[in-house]
């Protein structure tokens, strides 16, 4: 693995559209925190009037904070207003995330002089318009680089916006774990010694699959009376979820735990982690569960395959497919050594390709490789630039 590059005296903004908790905004918190520790100065502008869950992550990391408006599609006056936040801190590089933000970071950086790069993180709102994929390509043509969290988003990019596959970089995202003395979730479920219980995180949207997985747990019920299934995250489809439960005869079995905070310690629970995604990029929700070493079931879609070695660390199923994840969670609920040796392999896997500090160092790189050939072109002056190197 390479050294991390000397950050002392670097200046970055890291521009992101939401201010709530999600994949991104999680990628975002910990490259801000990591290289401000690291010696770098580092700027994270946030929606004004977002809900908050970012800011309160940054909080006490002397990252600071700014806040931009964004009134209308196109506003030429908040492309003006970060430029002159850009200026006003004297940016050396601007790293936007997500569709929005790579349009306005790449403008304002254009004005304000500074070198810009995107991240995609899976997100592919652009697509959807003939107008906002225009709007994309031109902001990847502004920009120094451009970074896909997965293989599969970099080549749908490609496709979508008309460029070159290799003109995308991927840098996959990286996660922080914590250790869990002593989960308690069994606890606060009233579980019992003799009860399995499956655990699923993700937002509760359509998207994430959970109709499907309430369907195969459904499937597995008469067979395996003491399963239960708790699900992490929030939604709009909390009540329509309960409901099928009802439906399916799971009502006592199902359990939406709403939005965590400990989300370490509900994986460390959990005898099996499923991922049910019709539609991913590289969740961090299956990182984290590959480092608590939790046996995974997961739909291989996205990068999902690609981060369990094609099956070698984790069961792969066919997307919205219930028998299908039935069956796998079956192979797993009757084979315990089998799922000990799994869970052994994505814990020594995550280890080795997705911790956060390796993610850290190929972005602090990447700044660097873009400084370094911006000076070379004469794009930034060759004083300031010797400063910030």
């Amino acid at each position: 693995m390479s050294p991390m590059p000397t950050l002392e005296g670097l200046r970055i903004a890291h521009l992101i559209e939401s201010d709530g908790p999600g994949g991104a905004e999680r990628v975002v918190a910990d490259l801000a925190i990591h290289l401000q520790a690291a010696g770098a100065r580092n700027v994270v502008v946030l929606p004004a009037n977002g809900e908050g869950w970012l800011s309160d992550q940054l909080a006490g990391s002397g990252v600071t904070i700014e806040h931009f408006h964004l009134h209308s599609p196109v506003s030429p006056a908040c492309a003006r207003s970060l430029a002159e936040m850009l200026r006003r801190h004297e940016i050396a590089v601007a790293h936007s995330h997500e569709f929005s933000l790579a349009v306005y970071g790449s403008w304002a950086s254009w004005l304000a002089g500074v070198q810009h790069l995107i991240t995609m993180h899976g997100s592919r709102y652009y697509a959807g318009k003939l107008q906002r994929r225009v709007a994309m390509r031109a902001a990847v043509a502004a920009s120094g680089r451009t970074i896909a969290v997965s293989g599969s988003l970099a080549a749908a990019m490609s496709r979508d916006l008309w460029i070159a596959r290799s003109r995308i970089t991927t840098i996959a995202n990286g996660v922080r774990h914590a250790v869990v003395e002593r989960p308690t979730l069994r606890d606060e479920l009233r579980l019992e010694p003799a009860d399995r219980l499956i655990v699923a995180v993700g937002n509760l949207y359509p998207v994430k699959g959970h109709r499907h997985l309430i369907d195969a747990v459904a499937l597995l019920a008469a067979r395996h009376p003491t399963l239960h299934l708790a699900i992490c995250g929030r939604g709009d489809l909390a009540d329509a979820l309960a409901a099928q439960a009802r439906d399916r005869g799971l009502a006592n079995r199902l359990h939406l735990l709403g939005m965590r905070a400990d989300v370490s310690a509900v994986l460390a629970a959990a005898d099996i982690f499923v991922h049910p995604s019709v539609s991913e990029g590289l969740p961090l929700a299956l990182l984290e569960a590959m480092f608590a070493a939790r046996p995974i079931v997961a739909s291989d879609v996205g990068e999902i395959g690609t981060a369990l070695g094609r099956g070698e660390v984790g069961i792969l199923v066919e997307a919205a497919n219930p028998p299908a994840l039935a069956a796998a969670l079956e192979r797993l609920l009757s084979d315990p050594e089998m799922a000990r040796t799994l869970g052994g392999r994505a814990r020594a896997r995550a280890r080795a390709e997705y911790d956060v500090a390796q993610m850290v160092r190929r972005y602090a790189s990447l700044y660097y490789e873009l400084l370094d050939s911006a000076l070379r072109l004469g794009s930034i002056p060759a004083g300031p630039a010797r400063e910030t190197l």
